[in-house]
């Protein structure tokens, strides 16, 4: 372990070389099974830069990548809250060190943003003032394009390797789950696609936090606006200028100002057109799609509720897939389960597991409208005990059955 410790202390002096003084970017170097063992962040910040990567399941993609096919190359990781690292691997394969470069933002984070999208995953020893802490020091990392971000990731894995890889070998921890299950030889269904399009633009409306397998879903429909051409970098940035321009118009529909919508959406639409290459056209893309529906997640959150009601709403949202007890909530927000249970129905009117089942029937709406998915499938996949209970559950929130509300939306 020694031996290891020390060859890793010297790799890392040396990547860390390779950037200039003044980026702070930083390399993270673990053992396979998480441990780390070395890293060119300053001690006194490790503390706060160190747990994002794990909250967000970075050293399980990492480990899932080692055993892909494509373990030889770097990875490019995103996370809810905007940030990007990049993980690679020494030479061999089997046991092989973690090598993390990053954090960075795309774009500048609004700590406001940062905060929504924090919520969900704090815990009651997270405190308020270490949140403030975190988020500042969060606003404080390297924002640079993906282009430039792309050449140090590069940079670090030729080093490490000795191979001589160009940009175009770069994936996406996003992007490759979506082309993984993705038919390219198939026609498009134009039906499918406007469905899955218009579940987008109503997770906007709406401030869905909880956007991610309808966006995965979509970009496996449909590539993008298929305008033919001999300049495959214009058709890209025609397809995200369209998509801008509808985000645009679903978050003045949730309630965001015109003055801020437009302001924002002709932003993003001139950052596209000064992009030099598609893997930077797609992280805008995704990182203009998640500011929106943040942006109207804020406005939308009842301001009368308490920060730990709030929390427990969100990472509700969020967990919408998976069976989520009182208990979980109670520990997340470091209360008791009486306590928090009497809480959150004096603040929001319904009971916590009203309010789940409640988010439950809102995600199989998505899916009903998005998907050709049966109503067994979004019972299992939304973890209802039974098919019948989905049903009673589905029909006693909106009124319809399932088929009913699938039938009833198809019709537009």
């Amino acid at each position: 372990m020694d031996e290891r410790m020390t060859r890793a202390e010297q790799n890392l002096f040396l990547l860390h070389s390779l950037f200039p003084e003044n980026e702070k970017l930083y390399i993270w170097c673990y053992e396979p099974d998480g441990h780390l063992v070395a890293s060119s962040c300053p001690e006194n910040e490790r503390e706060l830069l160190e747990p994002p990567f794990t909250l967000f399941e970075g050293l399980a993609k990492a480990r899932a990548h080692a055993e892909s096919e494509g373990h030889d190359r770097p990875l490019i990781l995103g996370s809810p809250i905007g940030m990007q690292w990049a993980i690679t691997f020494e030479t061999e394969r089997k046991n092989s060190l973690i090598f993390v470069i990053g954090p960075v933002f795309y774009a500048a984070p609004v700590e406001r943003q940062l905060r929504t999208a924090l919520r969900p995953y704090t815990h009651e020893r997270e405190t308020a003032r270490w949140m403030a802490l975190l988020c500042r020091r969060l606003a404080e990392l390297p924002v640079m394009s993906y282009a430039i971000f792309s050449r140090y990731v590069l940079m670090v894995h030729n080093t490490l390797t000795g191979q001589q890889l160009g940009l175009d070998v770069l994936d996406h921890s996003f992007s490759a789950q979506a082309r993984s299950t993705s038919l390219p030889e198939t026609p498009r269904d134009r039906t499918k696609v406007y469905l899955a399009e218009r579940a987008m633009l109503q997770m906007v409306r709406n401030g869905d936090i909880n956007y991610q397998s309808v966006m995965q879903g979509s970009i496996r429909l449909s590539p993008g606006t298929p305008v033919q051409g001999a300049d495959p970098l214009r058709q890209m940035k025609i397809s995200i200028t369209v998509f801008t321009t509808l985000v645009t118009r679903a978050a003045m529909e949730g309630g965001l100002s015109p003055e801020a919508a437009y302001a924002l959406g002709d932003s993003y639409i001139q950052s596209a057109e000064d992009c030099r290459d598609s893997g930077e056209l797609t992280a805008l893309a995704h990182a203009m799609y998640h500011d929106f529906v943040y942006r109207v997640h804020h406005l939308r959150a009842n301001p009368n509720y308490s920060h730990a009601v709030q929390k427990c709403c969100d990472y509700i949202e969020l967990g919408s897939e998976r069976k989520i007890r009182v208990s979980d909530l109670a520990a997340l927000c470091g209360y008791t389960e009486y306590y928090l249970t009497e809480k959150f129905k004096k603040e929001t009117g319904v009971s916590v597991s009203q309010y789940i089942r409640f988010a439950k029937v809102e995600r199989a709406k998505v899916l009903l409208e998005s998907t050709e998915m049966s109503v067994r499938e979004i019972a299992d996949k939304l973890a209802f005990n039974t098919v019948n209970y989905f049903i009673q559950s589905f029909r006693d929130t909106t009124g319809y059955t399932p088929a009913e509300y699938r039938r009833e939306k198809r019709k537009g």
